[in-house]
């Protein structure tokens, strides 16, 4: 896969596989009162989205740049459109991400809970369950929550970057298990339209869409 990727919705899966063998962390300590109330806020928030769009920057861990545009449809569904001439579509449909590169034609899937990103997408965010919140950081540009599924080391983690007063999305980091980490910010990202679920199920114009009952 290309290093593209990494960091987009499919940086994960590379993640996964790379390290699969890494060895258990220790828990993260328990988070003060003030950070579980942020966290129980930014879940309130996100739970909250429905259909939003915007446009997105991505800088990979040899600082590389990208943009295009970023689709998310919450429970499940997300997209991050390349603009040319990348011709890289990462999405996912709620059960699987998928990454197709029209340039080089390949097209590869993930189960999407193999990633950190899963508890992002999920309908009922659980930070007090299979969720390890790390960390909770607060700047003067707003704030940020750092989480992994669990103890897999295995899966990376994820950082979610907010504004505050309103509390607003502005972007991921993606950190891998070795290390590298890639960077996405979002611009203008706002309420949308919705789309149907064949559009968070991308193909090479050679093959079918997989069958789902996910709307």
């Amino acid at each position: 896969m290309q290093k593209l990727i990494v960091g987009g919705l499919a940086a994960v899966s590379v993640c996964c596989a790379a390290a699969a063998q890494a060895a258990l962390p220790a828990p993260p300590p328990p988070l003060a009162p003030q950070d579980q109330a942020t966290v129980q806020r930014v879940i309130a928030y996100l739970e909250s989205i429905t259909t939003a769009e915007g446009y997105f920057t991505q800088t990979d861990p040899r600082g590389g740049q990208a943009g295009g545009v970023f689709f998310l449809q919450r429970p499940g569904k997300a997209r991050l459109d390349y603009d040319p001439p990348s011709g890289l579509t990462v999405a996912s449909d709620g059960r699987a991400l998928t990454a197709v590169d029209r340039r080089l034609k390949t097209i590869q899937r993930v189960p999407l809970g193999f990633t950190p990103f899963a508890m992002f997408l999920a309908r009922n965010i659980r930070l007090d369950k299979d969720v390890a919140v790390s960390t909770v950081t607060r700047t003067a540009q707003g704030l940020s929550l750092t989480a992994r599924r669990g103890r897999k080391a295995s899966q990376g983690q994820i950082t979610l970057n907010f504004s505050d007063s309103p509390l607003a999305l502005k972007g991921w980091t993606i950190t891998e298990p070795q290390g590298g980490t890639t960077t996405v910010v979002l611009n203008h990202f706002a309420p949308a339209a919705g789309h149907p679920t064949a559009f968070f199920q991308p193909t090479l114009p050679h093959e079918a869409a997989p069958q789902s009952d996910s709307q």
